[in-house]
């Protein structure tokens, strides 16, 4: 760490205040955060140059030991300046220069102390709460936490309900696959009354703001935004009837012990897109090992769960190997249709073609009604360290874990005992039916992604999302995207969904749309919806893209949009860019394209239509 810039205080609200404040800005002095004991409640007040983004925001923790959340007294502050660089090849800039202000908070009541760190840079602010050793004290049960976010009048709302609990299919919600409310005039009408899920994105006036949550592992909970009162939110723990039903919805951590990081994302909307808040406060876990992402093959998703065969496996190994990709995934049901025996021989013939292996399991113990196999085996450490071995010395790649239960704790102790077991095994990890992210990529390196969207598979079951695939291609970039690695399975060039090509609804969106998806959706490992005999009924020029597209990136830029309506971005692998766009209505688009030397340009979209251009060597 380094000390090379000086602080800026507001000091009108330094020398004014007659309650205790403290106030931390970031660098560039006009992102600020004010901390306050006002009443002995502790809150923050949010202004980006001068404006209110957040209006006197809830602080505070209420624990089975004492409510740290009323009859609080400043007792004091510290301060630090962050300056440091990170590499990190699984999100949108590999290598970031983190440049903050951290201010930490100490409160005090007759409970005992509280402290709350706040992490500001140029338009990023975290904050997370810390607690000591005190009354004799060695662990804490969290009970509810006071933390609010309360928005200006006139701002609106672009956000995913929560999920019912142990509905839909199998009763395997919640999984984060809810339609997205866009732009509603807070307070936003409740959706089915259990709040809302992260991230969240904000619009008041010209600014723009994303909410979210980063630094979680077992020990804390995943957490969600509750119902609106008025304006303000507050931050929620999970329903007690996830897991179905098993576990407690309250979080409990050693002391001394800190919680995850709230994150506000706030500026326009190039600030949204291209922040790295979820992995500048976080750090690894463990060494990282050499991983190989890349493309996949993926029979499932249009050939379904009748492709899990030794045949059609086969031949989408052949196919990866035609398109010169790394991998392929094996869904559900092959240790049924397979056999364990017989995936020995099948991932020696993938070997032998260049192309790694990818083997699906479901996640499932006594939380949902899943019958896709192998069930039973990631959540057993026995079951689990056995696979692991055997897929370890059959040089599989990694796994992809499905139908999780929830944001219990004991889940994300799960997703992490899952990942830590997959690395000394060797193997990358993708969730799919599962939580969000939060800072994942940085804390486990051999994290890959996660699903937490209503992805690809929704437009091969039903033509309605079909008909909204630009609504939502346009909105992932700038929320869930934004502050995750997204396993969506996207990019399909069959005219149809089904295996002939010829029935079922048709795909709806044009080839450059499709195209556009492989660089707009961000995943490190990327199993594309392309089938075999899209080498032949495809355009050869898609083909060639697809061969070359990347899934790690250098550098990503926004260049224009709005969320829901169209989104422009641009992204650098080495010395050449890879420039996308796609709108979900009749759009024109101007971009400056002067940073990879092609002045300015318009482009004009049709609903579902998209546009690719690649420059560069």
């Amino acid at each position: 760490m380094k000390t090379g810039f000086a602080f800026s205080l507001l000091a009108a609200a330094c020398a004014c205040a007659a309650f205790g404040t403290e106030v931390v800005t970031s660098p560039d002095g006009r992102l600020a955060v004010a901390v306050d004991d006002e009443g002995g409640s502790p809150a923050y007040t949010v202004t980006l140059g001068g404006e209110t983004v957040l209006a006197r925001s809830p602080l505070g923790l209420v624990t089975d030991f004492g409510d740290f959340s009323r009859g609080l007294t400043l007792a004091g502050a510290t301060r630090r300046a962050v300056e440091e660089t990170y590499d990190l090849a699984t999100i949108k800039r590999r290598s970031v220069a983190v440049k903050a202000s951290r201010l930490t908070v100490d409160f005090t009541n007759a409970t005992g102390r509280l402290s709350v760190t706040f992490h500001v840079s140029d338009h990023d602010l975290a904050f997370r709460y810390t607690l000591p050793r005190q009354k004799g004290r060695g662990a804490v049960r969290v009970l509810r936490e006071a933390t609010g976010f309360s928005f200006p009048e006139g701002t609106t709302g672009f956000l995913t309900p929560q999920a019912v609990p142990m509905t839909g299919w199998k009763r395997t919600k919640p999984s984060y696959e809810e339609d997205y409310v866009l732009d509603r005039p807070l307070p936003v009408a409740r959706a089915n009354g259990n709040g809302w899920t992260f991230p969240a994105l904000f619009r008041t006036g010209e600014r723009w703001v994303l909410l979210g949550e980063t630094g979680t592992d077992g020990s804390y909970c995943g957490c969600r935004l509750d119902e609106f009162d008025g304006r303000t939110t507050r931050i929620a723990f999970p329903l007690p009837e996830e897991n179905n039903g098993s576990g407690s919805v309250e979080p409990a951590f050693a002391l001394p012990g800190s919680t995850p990081w709230r994150t506000i994302t706030v500026g326009g909307l190039k600030e949204v897109v291209e922040t790295t808040v979820a992995w500048d406060v976080v750090a690894p876990k463990y060494p990282a090992r050499p991983c190989d992402y890349g493309r996949n093959t993926w029979s499932w998703i249009v050939w379904q769960d009748e492709s899990i065969n030794w045949d059609d496996q086969v031949a989408y190994i052949d196919f990866a190997a035609a398109m010169g990709w790394e991998g392929v995934l094996v869904d559900a049901f092959w240790d049924r249709d397979i056999g364990y025996p017989k995936m020995e021989k099948l991932i020696a013939y993938a070997a032998s073609k260049g192309v790694g292996v990818w083997l699906w399991y479901s996640s499932s113990g006594w939380w949902n009604d899943i019958e896709q196999s192998p069930v039973n085996v990631m959540s057993d450490p026995i079951r689990r360290k056995q696979d692991m071995r055997w897929m370890q010395r059959l040089g599989v790649k990694g796994v992809k874990v499905d139908f999780w239960g929830g944001d219990k704790q004991e889940t994300m102790r799960l997703y992490e005992q899952v990942l830590s077991d997959a690395d000394d095994h060797g193997l990358m990890v993708i969730f799919h039916g599962c939580t969000i992210p939060r800072g994942w990529e940085r804390m486990y390196p051999n994290y890959v992604g996660s699903e937490a969207v209503l992805a690809s598979e929704n437009r091969y079951f039903s033509p309605r999302f079909c008909a909204v695939a630009g609504v939502n291609a346009a909105l992932h970039p700038f929320i869930r995207n934004s502050l995750g690695a997204m396993e969506y399975g996207g990019t399909f060039l069959n005219e149809r969904m089904s295996r002939d090509n010829r029935s079922r609804h048709a795909r709806g969106t044009t080839v450059a749309f499709e195209l556009a998806t492989a660089v707009l959706f961000q995943n490190p490992v990327q199993n594309f919806a392309l089938t075999p005999n899209n080498l032949t009924d495809a355009p050869a020029a898609a083909i060639d893209f697809m061969k070359a597209v990347p899934t790690t990136w250098d550098e990503t830029r926004f260049l224009a949009g709005y969320p829901g309506r169209s989104v422009a971005l641009a992204r650098r692998k080495g010395g050449r860019w890879y420039l996308a766009a796609v709108a979900a209505e009749k759009t024109v688009l101007t971009l400056d394209l002067s940073f990879c030397g092609r002045g300015v340009r318009t482009v004009t979209l049709d609903a579902n239509d998209g546009w690719v251009d690649v420059v560069g060597r």
